[in-house]
């Protein structure tokens, strides 16, 4: 049995009247009831949240930390309540989505399946661009929210943001060759080898860390903004690739075997994720957008290659 959202409730009571029995008399359920929910939610979460006191409850260290959470889970669960509340498959009116081209094929289908599923009459229209520009449209409020790698944001003072998928990094070889055989690769080796970039504005300039460390410049054979040249060219030999765990496929378009290994020096994660304009109160149509994908947002939060599930 996993925590529930009327757990949480109990656990909220609890937390701030500082007592079980002050508690009940609030949510009108037994003390063995609240309990109970409370030792399910300290189960799973695998640590106290509660010092139990001879007159009541005290929070723990990891309780205060949890409340916090509860809290937002209980905002959302409002939020959505009331935005689906008002039949949302009759809500009308548009979104206009910025998106990279790295973003289209891997996460754009998935959010726009979930979202039409409950927003079927609402108009979207896509535009895709660079990183940067997208970023200008949302300031400027030409988009209501863009499908972009947040961890490489500009802007960040002016957008808000969610994570959708937090991504490591690996080297990518052909079978068969010797930095396959590595149970890690360094940057020294990697400088030895032709390198494949993929030419894509969410990846930035995230491996010059690497290049740094072996104080040498990459030996590039080609840039290329195909992920599937990547692919081909990585395994019929021509060279390896540095990308991120959530492109990784271990085959190319022609069936050949594309392997993968970790790095000496990790880079820093590539997060990708949604962004909007800040603002005091979001707007009615990005507020049913985000309540409408957020359900299925973060359950792959740490990617090791495939697409969102």
């Amino acid at each position: 049995m996993s925590t529930s959202f009327k757990s949480i409730r109990y656990f909220i009571a609890v937390a701030e009247s500082g007592s079980i029995s002050a508690a009940i008399q609030e949510l009108g359920v037994s003390q063995s009831v609240v309990s109970a929910a409370i030792a399910q939610i300290e189960a799973d979460l695998g640590t106290l949240l509660f010092e139990r006191k001879a007159r009541g409850m005290r929070l723990t260290h990891a309780g205060h930390q949890f409340l916090r959470h509860a809290h937002q889970i209980e905002v959302a669960m409002r939020n959505a309540r009331d935005a689906l509340a008002s039949r949302p498959h009759t809500v009308t009116g548009s979104l206009n989505i910025g998106v990279t081209s790295l973003m289209v094929g891997y996460y754009l289908p998935f959010l726009l399946d979930r979202f039409r599923r409950v927003f079927p009459r609402i108009e979207v229209q896509i535009t895709e661009d660079r990183r940067d520009y997208l970023e200008h449209l949302l300031v400027s409020g030409e988009l209501d929210v863009a499908l972009i790698a947040v961890s490489q944001l500009q802007n960040y003072r002016a957008l808000d943001t969610e994570t959708i998928l937090r991504s490591g990094w690996r080297v990518w070889c052909p079978v068969n060759h010797r930095l396959a055989d590595a149970e890690v690769v360094d940057a020294d080796a990697l400088a030895r080898e032709s390198l494949i970039l993929l030419q894509a504005d969410e990846l930035g300039d995230a491996t010059t860390g690497l290049w740094r460390h072996a104080q040498t410049d990459p030996r590039v054979l080609i840039r290329t903004s195909s992920v599937e040249a990547v692919r081909s060219l990585v395994a019929t030999g021509s060279g390896v690739s540095v990308l991120p765990d959530m492109l990784y496929r271990p085959w190319s378009l022609e069936g050949d075997r594309i392997e993968a290994r970790p790095l000496a020096q990790p880079l820093p994660h590539l997060e990708v994720g949604l962004a909007w304009r800040k603002g005091a109160v979001l707007p009615e149509v990005l507020s049913n957008f985000l309540t409408a994908v957020r359900p299925t947002l973060g359950s792959n939060l740490n990617a090791s290659g495939g697409h969102l599930r």
